[in-house]
């Protein structure tokens, strides 16, 4: 049982069905793009306040590890239910920026998530002096916003905005601001150049077929609780695993959970070919490819 690590060798203790449970439970691995990402999170946690806060902008493809890699970092300094002291301390907080530039609904889902009454149909301005208020009142010290690319989705003037509210918010705060998105995120910090120079570039790059990625394979491995070594990292299996994956975390993550399931409920209890083949599993390429096709 040597492929397996000292806590994921407990789970083989399980019953068949609970081991599945277990391995379709999210699980973190810390490769070195993530961990460089993460150590400039904490330094920028630790900022001293000035009027001009650096910020982060974390890029990547869909599906690339992008969201789990923020709330790594975020279920790493909790909310602090501080009983000696006022109230709550929140030190980061993590929002997810509505589906058009709405001023509105961005503070209203601040609010929301810090259980603050408010009323929808307040004006902005209202909202917006509850938001800081608020937000200094539980000692925010970083704010961050997920799907920062959804600001295209609206005409240039809401746009414009919208990014400064962001602009407001980090002055006021004097907190940095961490946005995470796809590459369109970069087209949409552009419309405000004097905020896209306030952001520094992290990318999360698809992933090559190099050592990097069998180091990958192997933790993998080592975090499936099946009986039989699968030897992930052996060249043909992992040149198959890339190629069904086409290089995104999320998706290896996805095939080797569909796999190591299938391997559990079929008794074979490693990912071979036979059970990459057996799990019906279409690259997504392939997904978009059809979906082009029938739309």
């Amino acid at each position: 049982m040597s492929h397996l690590n000292e806590s994921t060798l407990k789970l083989l203790e399980l019953s068949d069905a609970e081991r599945v449970e277990r391995i379709r439970a999210p699980r973190w691995i810390g490769y070195p793009q993530a961990k460089t990402i993460l150590t400039k999170l904490e330094d920028l946690l630790t900022y001293p306040k000035s009027h001009r806060m650096p910020n982060l902008l974390v890029v990547g493809d869909t599906n690339n590890g992008k969201t789990m890699l923020v709330q790594r970092f975020c279920s790493q300094h909790p909310a602090d239910d501080n009983p000696s002291g006022d109230g709550i301390r929140v030190p980061v907080l993590f929002v997810q920026a509505p589906p058009v530039p709405d001023e509105g609904r961005f503070y209203n889902a601040i609010l929301e998530l810090l259980f603050a009454p408010y009323k929808p149909n307040d004006r902005v301005d209202k909202k917006q002096f509850q938001v800081i208020k608020l937000l200094k009142y539980v000692g925010l010290r970083m704010l961050v916003i997920d799907e920062i690319h959804h600001v295209l989705a609206g005409n240039l003037n809401r746009q414009r905005a919208f990014l400064n509210v962001l602009k407001y918010l980090g002055n006021e705060l004097q907190v940095p601001i961490v946005a995470v998105g796809t590459r369109d995120a970069f087209r949409a910090l552009q419309t405000d150049p004097q905020l896209a120079n306030r952001f520094e570039p992290a990318l999360l790059p698809r992933w090559e077929f190099d050592t990097d990625f069998l180091r990958l394979l192997a933790s993998f491995e080592r975090m499936l609780p099946l009986r039989e070594p699968s030897v992930l990292h052996d060249t043909t299996l992992a040149t198959k695993l890339f190629s069904m994956s086409e290089g995104y975390i999320g998706e290896l993550s996805r095939l080797l959970t569909n796999a190591a399931v299938h391997a559990v409920e079929t008794g074979r209890e490693r990912i071979d070919e036979r059970v990459l083949n057996g799990i019906g599993w279409v690259p997504p390429s392939d997904r978009k490819r059809q979906i082009d096709q029938n739309s």
